[in-house]
């Protein structure tokens, strides 16, 4: 690296001090929305496709239904939150749900080595409620801000379009520590899900769930499948992609036709809501999983697909999912990818889409009347029927639409005090998870993670590979020897690097790196996470 390296700057010349963290009440946030480079950042990101979704791009619809329990645990789901959709049991809400890929154009594989979209949205008698997950609990990074950073690492060369895409990965990745979770997930055999009907979802932000009494909780969302979680190895992949790119559509489809109805079961976790400093991470970190012995999945309803599209176009391509998407009783935390998310996605659907998105079908609420006093712009056509023709404003004496009836409870959650500030959360605790996880997955699996690392790190420049194999190092010795070992680097090739200067290493963290190579394994006894549930393997 030299010093004559260009200044990092927004369109309109301002140099760029961080580029790592928003701008918030604090480090914890909530976020402010005069983020300016934040806001005109995102808003390129969006428009930078035409009309292909810039991420999830390939992807497919179904359609069923939600079946409410009307309890969590052994308490009515009335103690916790009043969305009307999980009070009664056998309560039925039809709902959309869009499977997907997330870095590959509309006509790539779908057996190819990545995460996959899991979005579901509810017609509820309240209006529409999406919940816009991805099939692994984790994400890649903590803070919005880096996420056309990140996907941009997926995509190709933007000047030559040359698929040096395993570099460009390793590249951002060796210098986003907090990636190593979800990439220790993605490289073993959870990065490539047998079919969408075999796959876990998650919501991976947390939410709130608000009672008629304005307490809140933090919620974190999870489908579970009742046809069991099924994976395939890259060699699995490989002999699939051979013949078809389509596989998982063909099989959602062909299975849904035949009667053979794919059923998840909707569970959450619960925790109080305040910022958990007992704990060695942050709540609201998206890199990071609630262990299920301290925080137990309670069941809430189940999922039923029934239906397939009558026209992919229509009703896959035009279908519109947003973060923001939320009924009375459901509400947002602090989580900074997810106060992101809420503004790109719904900014993207009007680009991609048309201003009148959610005009069409698929996307207008069914258990509610529309009157919204918008007017006009490109592609409109539905009237809505519940507002006066002659008055598009309100307040108004002339029979106008007027404001709802306000709740109870306005003011929800723990009271926040803060200066405004650009930084990173204080627990972020990169690579205990991640360590965790290759030591709770079978061995199999962990030599299938092995066999991706080394293949996919062996394509990579050797200062990619040195900062990798010392990141993996740090997460678990075993891990980090056998990659190491496997690229031709061992412990004392990488001893010499230096933490990067966007981390600040735990009082744990330096005493591994002090003993680099030398660490025996982490004690995981008692240690549950959702994503470790053992795979079964599935041949081609």
């Amino acid at each position: 690296m030299t010093d004559d390296r260009p200044v990092l700057t927004t369109r309109q010349g301002h140099p760029v001090y961080d580029n790592q963290n928003q701008r918030t009440v604090g480090a914890r946030g909530p976020a402010t929305l005069e983020n300016y480079h934040f806001i005109e950042k995102l808003s390129h990101f969006d428009r930078e496709r035409i009309p292909e979704r810039v991420v999830h791009a390939r992807g497919a619809t179904a359609f069923g239904y939600f079946e409410a329990h009307g309890t969590v645990g052994d308490r009515p789901v009335a103690e916790l939150t009043r969305a009307k959709l999980f009070q009664e049991k056998g309560k039925r809400t039809e709902l959309a749900i869009r499977f997907s890929t997330v870095a590959g154009g509309r006509d790539s594989s779908e057996v190819a080595r990545d995460p996959r979209g899991f979005a579901v949205k509810f017609y509820t008698e309240d209006g529409n409620w999406d919940l816009v997950g991805n099939n692994l609990a984790v994400f890649f990074i903590r803070d919005a801000i880096k996420f056309p950073d990140f996907i941009h690492s997926q995509k190709p060369d933007p000047k030559t379009f040359e698929r040096q895409v395993a570099n460009r990965v390793f590249d951002f990745i060796s210098q986003t520590p907090e990636a190593l979770h979800m990439i220790s997930i993605v490289f073993s055999p959870r990065g490539i899900p047998a079919s969408y009907r075999h796959q876990q979802g998650f919501g991976v932000n947390t939410y709130k769930w608000v009672n008629a009494a304005g307490e809140t909780t933090l919620v974190k969302y999870h489908w579970i499948p009742k046809q069991g979680v099924k994976s395939l190895t890259a060699e699995d992949a490989a002999k699939i992609q051979a013949t078809e790119l389509g596989s998982h559509t063909k099989d959602l489809y062909e299975s849904i036709e035949a009667g053979d109805f794919p059923e998840w079961e909707l569970n959450v976790q619960l925790m109080d809501d305040h910022d958990h400093s007992e704990l060695d991470f942050d709540p609201l970190d998206d890199t990071k999983v609630w262990p299920e012995e301290v925080f137990p999945l309670h069941p809430v309803g189940r999922m039923v697909l029934d239906r397939t599209p009558e026209n992919f176009f229509l009703e896959n391509e035009q279908i519109a999912f947003g973060t923001g998407v939320l009924v009375d009783g459901l509400d947002f935390s602090d989580d900074k990818m997810l106060v992101g998310r809420t503004f790109s996605y719904s900014d993207t659907q009007r680009y991609r889409v048309g201003p009148n998105y959610l005009q069409l079908p698929v996307n207008q609420p069914k258990g509610t009347t529309v009157a919204t006093n918008q007017r006009d712009g490109q592609m409109s056509y539905a009237v809505d029927g519940g507002q006066n023709p002659h008055i598009n404003y309100e307040p108004s004496l002339l029979g106008g639409a007027v404001e709802g009836p306000k709740p109870d409870h306005d003011e929800l959650g723990p009271e926040i005090r803060g200066r405004l500030t650009r930084k990173r959360i204080d627990r972020t605790n990169d690579y205990q998870q991640a360590g965790e996880h290759y030591l709770l997955i079978e061995q199999w699996e962990r030599d299938d993670m092995v066999a991706n690392f080394i293949d996919a790190l062996g394509q990579c420049d050797r200062m990619i590979q040195e900062r990798m194999v010392w990141h993996l190092l740090m997460c678990e010795d075993e891990l980090g020897l056998r990659v190491g070992e496997g690229i031709g680097l061992s412990p004392d090739d990488v001893r010499h690097l230096e933490p990067l200067p966007t981390q600040t290493l735990t009082d744990d963290e330096k005493a591994r790196l002090s003993n680099l190579g030398k660490n025996g394994p982490r004690d995981v006894t008692g240690k549950v996470m959702t994503h470790c549930v053992p795979n079964e393997r599935v041949t081609a």
